[in-house]
């Protein structure tokens, strides 16, 4: 298939992304494998790879997983993917880009205009970012910037934040995955070569995102996260 290229390259630069910053697989992939595929197989595509990515994430930095943060988004967060998995062919993608990029480019301005600002860290706000992080997920596929903005605000260490990540997203993205394959998505038009190929490159761009997240000093990670959620937020508004 002449568009498997054009999938690689996509993914391993989504990989290298998301493993550096936590979040912005999907927010790539799915705009490009919209170009080829159904709704509901572009779901399960990027869904894929997506808990592969996560996978990678706590192989590298299984030394920081915050569990109690895991449990206070992960339970919310598997009800509200289950069903917004069940509701994804129901409202259009577009849509639900838009709204999210708009909800994240006013946070991350927020941010910008009273850098001391930072929501809450109590179990109230880890509870509601799950349950946003998950129906968003469920539905329209991204969510993770939704996840880290509430994640960030608990100033946690690169390692801890990324593992963190990477665990709570692993266990909505299980609980998604079985809806669409559920309600009758497949990978049919990529098969099972071209998805294998696709999970190894994602193996590929989180050694190099580990590589790269080594190398960024502490104190300017939470800045580089912020300025990455901007970037991506306007990406939904502009172009879902």
């Amino acid at each position: 298939m002449w568009t498997l290229p054009l999938f690689a390259v996509a993914t391993l630069i989504a990989s290298i992304v998301g493993t550096f910053t936590g979040f912005g697989v999907s927010t790539i992939l799915i705009p490009i494998f919209l170009l080829y595929f159904s709704i509901p197989e572009t779901l399960l595509v990027v869904g894929i790879i997506h808990w592969f990515g996560n996978v990678w994430k706590l192989l590298f930095f299984r030394e920081g997983v915050n569990y109690k943060l895991i449990l206070l988004f992960g339970i919310p967060g598997i009800m509200l993917s289950y069903l917004g998995a069940n509701l994804s062919l129901e409202i259009p993608h577009s849509i639900l880009s838009r709204a999210i990029g708009l909800l994240i480019i006013s946070y991350v301005l927020l941010i910008f205009k009273k850098p001391e600002f930072e929501l809450s860290k109590n179990k109230r706000n880890a509870l509601i970012g799950g349950s946003i992080y998950g129906f968003s997920s469920g539905i329209s596929g991204i969510g993770g910037e939704l996840r880290s903005m509430f994640l960030t605000a608990f100033n946690l260490k690169k390692a801890i934040y990324l593992a963190t990540t990477g665990a709570i997203s692993l266990i909505i993205d299980s609980t998604r995955i079985v809806t669409y394959f559920s309600g009758g998505a497949r990978p049919e038009n990529i098969g099972i070569i071209g998805m294998s190929l696709l999970v190894l490159l994602s193996l590929l761009g989180a050694l190099v995102g580990k590589k790269i997240v080594e190398e960024v000093p502490k104190n300017k990670f939470r800045k580089i996260i912020s300025i990455f959620l901007f970037l991506i937020s306007l990406k939904l508004l502009i172009s879902p």
